[in-house]
């Protein structure tokens, strides 16, 4: 009985390790002072040229189709322009906390999304936790100190109906190329489809910053150690070092066990999953930025709410496999 139901074990395990280091993402992208499109291509070519030195990468290449390469190129498009909405979102609202809550929309429309693409029939219970984690979303949108009654916007201040318009847009294009990925995870291993759709969008973005720049934006931030201090955390020096970790254990590492852990798990489950990664990000936000003053009960009503959905679909999905084994 345990060797059945090891697999599946391991794949819940690979994925949690991944969600709580997706939760550094946002951290680190606030952290990284230069633009979003730099930022993503940065990641990208840097995630790509760190798979390309594996050597275990190029024997799970080797013999591919073209048409499997460029179905993974394709879908690398999706994880570049995710991405480039996902930053975009923090830059327009300059805020962690409304692209992180606006993310866990990604199992809503993972319930629409995947029965469409895999031909499979709408569950209604998906699509009932996908709106109960929508509503966990509006609690802690709301806990904002911006969204509370009596607050004086002062000049300067950000507008965050664009940020959560571009929020939504990256939770509905990370749900977009999870299912595509699970629709296509037999035509090659986790090692090749990450390295495929990686090099997919560091080449495209490229070419898009070789086209529209008109600075000369270099391949990689520079590092002078001299300058690196706690003041200065946020303001460049660093840089270097937030897209190296940013790259290795948040992309590398994370990429590929969550391209694994689907595997074992539906799309829609990864996806509610991947919804621990706002409360991951904000707590790490309230520790790292001393952001905890800004959290009262309608965050925490809301990260109840999340929680409580993940779990239940989680019991849910196992006494159903439970029945099936």
């Amino acid at each position: 009985m345990a060797s059945e139901t090891s697999p599946r074990t391991k794949a819940f395990i690979a994925l949690h390790v991944a969600v709580f280091l997706w939760g550094f993402t946002a951290i680190l992208g606030k952290l990284i002072s230069y633009g979003s499109i730099t930022l993503v291509w940065h990641r990208m070519m840097l995630t790509a040229i760190i798979y390309l030195l594996m050597p275990p990468v190029w024997k799970s290449l080797k013999g591919l189709s073209l048409h499997t390469i460029f179905i993974f190129f394709g879908i690398g498009l999706l994880v570049c322009a995710h991405w480039l909405t996902f930053y975009g979102s923090i830059k327009l609202g300059n805020s962690v906390s409304v692209t992180l809550a606006c993310l866990g929309s990604a199992s809503f429309f993972a319930s629409i999304i995947e029965p469409l693409v895999l031909k499979q029939p709408f569950s209604k219970r998906d699509i009932y936790m996908g709106l109960i984690v929508v509503l966990g979303i509006l609690f802690i949108y709301f806990s904002l100190p911006e969204n509370q009654p009596g607050h004086v916007a002062k000049v300067g201040d950000v507008s965050y109906g664009w940020a959560v318009i571009t929020g939504l847009l990256s939770a509905a294009l990370a749900a977009t190329f999870t299912t595509l990925n699970k629709a296509n995870i037999h035509r090659a291993k986790p090692l090749a489809i990450s390295t495929l759709e990686m090099i997919s969008g560091a080449l495209v973005l490229s070419v898009v910053v070789a086209l529209i720049s008109t600075d000369h934006i270099p391949w990689l931030p520079s590092l002078n150690f001299d300058s690196l201090s706690l003041e200065n955390i946020a303001s460049g020096p660093w840089d270097l070092i937030w897209i190296i970790l940013l790259a290795l254990l948040c992309t590398n590492l994370t990429f590929y066990l969550g391209t694994y852990a689907l595997n074992q798990l539906s799309a829609f489950t990864a996806n509610l999953t991947v919804n621990l990664e706002p409360i991951y990000g904000i707590v790490l936000g309230a520790v790292i930025f001393n952001e905890n003053k800004d959290l009262n009960i309608w965050f925490y009503t809301g990260a109840s709410i999340i929680l409580g959905a993940i779990f239940t679909q989680a019991y849910l999905s196992n006494r159903k496999q439970a029945t099936i084994d």
